[in-house]
């Protein structure tokens, strides 16, 4: 596939997935055995309904979610997307109980396209340590000290 066919893939999939909450559209990018990177504790559901559960529960948390694509870079079958987004912590997002704030964070992903024109891989980074400060929730920012310190 053409890296602008890849690119117009992305900003539709955050602008439907995202932006407007349909989920099921993940299935229409992601290769049914694509692979996700990030920093979560516990891998991801796998394939594109591993997917559209993680926007679907974030979603739940900040059920007014703005979503703003800030930039997209495609070379070969990779492409690059920086985004901003933005919603009030209504509902539960992991262990951390809904705070009621408005958190504005953003982060990068890189996918990498198969064959089949689907996403294969994805590599999530998100500015979650800023989004849980704003939050209010409990975060660990330093290392840990010994007792013989």
């Amino acid at each position: 596939m053409e890296v602008e066919t890849n690119k117009a893939v992305v900003q539709r999939f955050y602008e439907e997935v995202w932006a407007r909450g349909n989920v099921d559209f993940a299935k229409e990018v992601f290769a049914d055995d694509y692979v996700r990177h990030d920093l979560r504790p516990a891998p991801a559901a796998p394939g594109p309904r591993g997917q559209a559960l993680i926007a679907e529960q974030f979603r739940d948390a900040f059920p007014d979610l703005e979503w703003r694509v800030d930039l997209v870079l495609g070379d070969g079958d990779l492409v690059a997307a920086r985004w901003t987004a933005s919603g009030t912590h209504s509902g539960a997002w992991g262990d951390v109980a809904p705070t009621g704030r408005r958190a504005t964070f953003s982060g990068v992903n890189i996918f990498r396209f198969g064959d089949d024109g689907k996403v294969a891989e994805i590599w999530n980074h998100r500015d979650d340590l800023g989004l849980m400060e704003q939050l209010g929730a409990p975060v660990f920012a330093a290392a840990p000290t010994s007792a013989t310190e």
